[in-house]
Parts: structure tokens; C-alpha cells; sequence
């Protein structure tokens, strides 16, 4: 039984890495067009670069929220493709187009006027005035962004992960010259600084968004569910109830998380910029690693959608442990460089020694959160596949907000509890909240897993 069961976590490992690998991919693709954007405009003034800085810092929690209804689809696709209910796919892509349309309004209505948000942040006049018009710049390409993560997650719902990588190389690589010509001004257009990166992504997101629709459109699998065979369907309220119902959640916890990361550099802002610059370092290492395990849930959604769909609820819960191991597997490796590697990886970033020896005892911590962090990620993506996505936004904004904020505050800026430790103190609220997290996220997914298979069957049939 023992080996039968450990041969079925090998198949499933091997199918998440499947799946997962080309996610990865396209994240490190799209996490690079920020990277280039911030080093092309760096090389005209670092009040570009700061506005380009100060620009994602709104931007992402706008763009997220609207990436996080859009995440109702592929739990829902995945289910229905598993179930032997293609036919009803076409359905939820069109009517998620409706979402991507109508939450670009609003979102987008926030992007353009962004003058509220820049006076809060009480900055200078003329980096305040670069930003709004970076930000106003690319809030033409919201649409054809939150479209193309629309179609993404079509593909993603049957398990074709690779198009999207692909797709996120090209953006890359299209962004690189675009970016030259308006930045510096080429081919007879005028030198746009910062703002010629705004004009650069929009064009990318346009691009990116046509070619992920003209995928879909040629490929014959997706051809065969007849998405286009409709060019324009009407809002269907019911089918849009059940998406927000699972997309809200998710839209919510995503902003709420990114939104906790820009507070926490703001409260640690009147300690210094070396304190900051320390907390960067581990922020971006931290980010960059969570991308393994982020792809690895989004991996789980998929394939624990398809098995729920196809009526195996044991199959589900074999995917959901052979996850965690996977998960678990990886988070060892890289704690294990963290740990080792710490000064190298402080190092180049920065060459202040000071700065340095702070963040090598930050990069302790992280070390540390990687655990967590893997275990609440990869469980979220499990229960994002039973379609369980209310109980994540709940314990996100618990440990986050009412456990995270208030102790990292407390520990890094007040001598309530112990004599304040600066950016310190925030990393070990980091590790205290995510682990509850973690737990309760856990026990969440055991007990949906261990509902009668009829009643669990019965809950998602509603939902579909």
C-alpha cells in the first residue's frame, strides 16, 4: 500500500512540475520587464528610476485585484474540463470577459487619477509629475492586460501552461526596444524618460494579450470549445455571481498582501535608508524565491480542479500532499542558499558594508518565512481547486493585519515588548503571522478533505 501510494505522489510530482515550470517561467519573465524598466530609466536620472519605483507601488495592487477575479477561472475550467463538460468552458471565458472589461473601469479610473494618492505621499512636485504621467501611460494597456490574463487562464484551466511562458518571453523581449525608443527617444521620437516606459508596456500588454487571443483562436484543442464561435454574449448574472463569488476572495487577499509590503517599508521609512535598504534586499530575495512555490500552487489549482472534476476527491487529496512535498522539497534548497549564500546574495545588491551586515541577518529570517510561506501558498492553490477561495481571504487579513502589522509595528518601532529592532522586528511578525497562516490554511484543507466524498461532490456541483 505504502509503495503504491508513494508511486502515485511520483506520478503527481512529476505531472505539478510539468505544469509548473512553464509558470515559473512566465513569471520570471514578467517579474524582468519591471527589472528592465527600472534599469533603462535609471540610466537617465534616478528620479525616473524613483518614479518608476513609486508608479508599481500603485499600479500592482490596482492590477492584482483585477488579476484576482479573473483567478475564479481556472478552478472553474479545470473542473468542468475534468468533468467531461467542455462545452460549458466557452461560457465562463466569455463571460470572464465581461469581468476583465468592467473591473478595468474602476481600476482603471484610480490609475489615471492618481493625484489623491501622490499628494498622501507628500512627494517631490517634479518626481510626483513623472509618475502620474508614467501611470497615465500605462493604464491603456489595463484592458488588453487583464484580457490576456482572461485568456491565460483558459489555457491554464486545461493544463496548457507553456503558451502563456512563451507569450511572457516575447513581451520581454519586444519590451527591451520599445523601451530604448521612447526612453531615449529614437526613430524620430521624442526622449520620454520614464513616462516612454508606461508607453512601452501598454504596447507590450496589447501585444501580449493579441497573441494569447490569436493562440486560443488557431489552436485546434482550444477551437474544438467554440469560444469565438460567439463573438459577443450577454452578461450572464448567475455565471457571474458564481466567478465573483470565487474571484472576490482572491482579488481581496492579493491586494492585501502586496498593500501589507508597501506599509511595512512606509512604517520602517523614518529609521533610515539604510534600514530600508537592508529590508529591500530581503524583500526582493524573498520575492524572487516565492515565485517556486506561487507557481507550484497556481500547478495544484489545475490539476486538484481536474480531479474533482473527473469525481476522484482521493486523487485531489494525493495531488494536495504530493504538492506540499514538492513545495517542501524546493523551500529546503533554497533556505539552504539563503542561509549559505547570504552575504553574496546582500552583496549584489549594494556595496555598503553596513547595509550588508544588516540584511544578512534580515536573510536569516527569510530563510525562516520560506517554510511557511511554501506550506500557505500550496495549500491556498489546493483550496483555490475546491473552490474554497472565502476561507483564504479570511485568514489572510486575520494573520496579516490583526496578527502581522500590529506585532511588526510593535517589535520594530516601540519598546512595548522588547527594545525596538527595526526591520528586524517586521521580519519576525512576517514568520509568526505566516505560520498561522499556514496552520489554519492547513486545517482548512483537511477538513474539506475529509467531507463525505457525495457532500463534497454535491458543494461543488453548486459552484460550477
Amino acid at each position: 500500500m505504502n509503495f503504491r501510494l508513494l508511486s502515485e505522489y511520483h506520478i503527481d510530482i512529476k505531472k505539478l512540475i510539468k505544469i509548473a515550470i512553464p509558470i515559473l517561467l512566465a513569471q520570471v519573465a514578467q517579474n524582468s520587464m519591471g527589472l528592465v524598466d527600472t534599469i533603462m530609466a535609471g540610466r537617465v536620472s534616478s528620479t525616473d528610476m524613483a518614479a518608476i519605483s513609486v508608479g508599481a507601488s500603485i499600479w500592482l495592487p490596482l492590477v492584482l485585484f483585477g488579476h484576482g477575479l479573473l483567478l475564479a477561472l481556472p478552478p472553474t475550467i479545470s473542473y468542468l474540463n475534468g468533468s467531461g463538460q467542455r462545452h460549458r468552458i466557452a461560457h465562463q471565458v466569455r463571460q470572464g470577459i465581461w469581468i476583465a472589461l468592467a473591473s478595468s473601469i474602476p481600476l482603471g479610473l484610480l490609475i489615471y487619477y492618481n493625484d489623491f494618492i501622490l499628494q498622501l505621499m507628500q512627494m517631490d512636485s517634479h518626481m510626483a509629475q513623472i509618475t502620474r504621467d508614467y501611470l497615465q501611460a500605462m493604464v491603456w494597456g489595463l484592458p488588453a492586460y487583464l484580457l490576456l490574463v482572461n485568456f491565460r487562464c483558459l489555457n491554464d484551466g486545461i493544463a496548457k501552461t507553456k503558451p502563456a511562458m512563451v507569450i511572457a518571453f516575447f513581451g520581454l523581449m519586444l519590451n527591451i526596444p520599445l523601451n530604448y525608443i521612447f526612453i531615449y527617444g529614437k526613430l524620430g521620437v521624442p526622449a520620454l524618460g520614464a513616462v516612454g516606459c508606461g508607453v512601452a508596456t501598454a504596447i507590450v500588454n496589447w501585444s501580449m494579450c493579441l497573441m494569447m487571443m490569436g493562440y486560443s483562436y488557431f489552436n485546434r484543442q482550444e477551437r474544438q470549445l467554440k469560444v469565438f464561435h460567439q463573438v459577443i454574449e450577454k452578461p450572464n448574472l448567475i455565471t457571474l455571481k458564481k466567478l465573483l463569488q470565487l474571484g472576490l476572495p482572491i482579488a481581496v487577499a492579493l491586494c492585501c498582501e502586496v498593500a501589507l509590503f508597501a506599509l511595512t517599508a512606509l512604517l520602517l521609512s523614518p529609521l533610515g535608508a539604510t534600514i530600508v535598504a537592508s529590508h529591500q534586499i530581503a524583500l526582493n530575495t524573498s520575492s524572487f524565491i516565492f515565485m517556486f512555490p506561487m507557481s507550484i500552487g497556481m500547478a495544484t489549482t489545475i490539476l486538484v480542479g481536474q480531479a474533482l472534476g473527473s469525481g476522484s476527491p482521493e486523487k485531489a487529496k494525493n495531488i494536495a500532499y504530493a504538492a506540499l512535498i514538492l513545495g517542501l522539497t524546493i523551500t529546503v534548497i533554497t533556505a539552504f542558499i539563503t542561509i549559505f549564500f547570504r552575504y553574496e546574495i546582500a552583496a549584489i545588491f549594494v556595496t555598503d558594508e553596513i547595509v550588508i551586515s544588516m540584511a544578512t541577518g534580515l536573510l536569516l529570517l527569510a530563510a525562516i518565512y520560506q517554510f511557511s510561506d511554501t506550506i500557505q501558498v500550496v495549500v491556498s492553490g489546493v483550496l483555490r481547486g475546491y473552490k474554497d477561495t472565502q476561507v483564504i481571504l479570511y485568514i489572510t487579513l486575520f494573520a496579516y493585519w490583526i496578527i502581522g502589522v500590529p506585532l511588526g509595528y510593535t517589535l520594530a518601532r516601540t519598546n512595548l515588548l522588547i527594545p525596538n529592532i527595526g526591520a528586524q522586528g517586521f521580519w519576525i511578525a512576517f514568520v509568526v503571522s505566516l505560520t498561522f497562516a499556514a496552520v489554519l490554511l492547513f486545517y482548512r484543507m483537511r477538513k474539506i478533505q475529509s467531507l463525505n466524498d457525495d457532500v463534497l461532490m454535491a458543494r461543488l456541483e453548486k459552484l460550477k
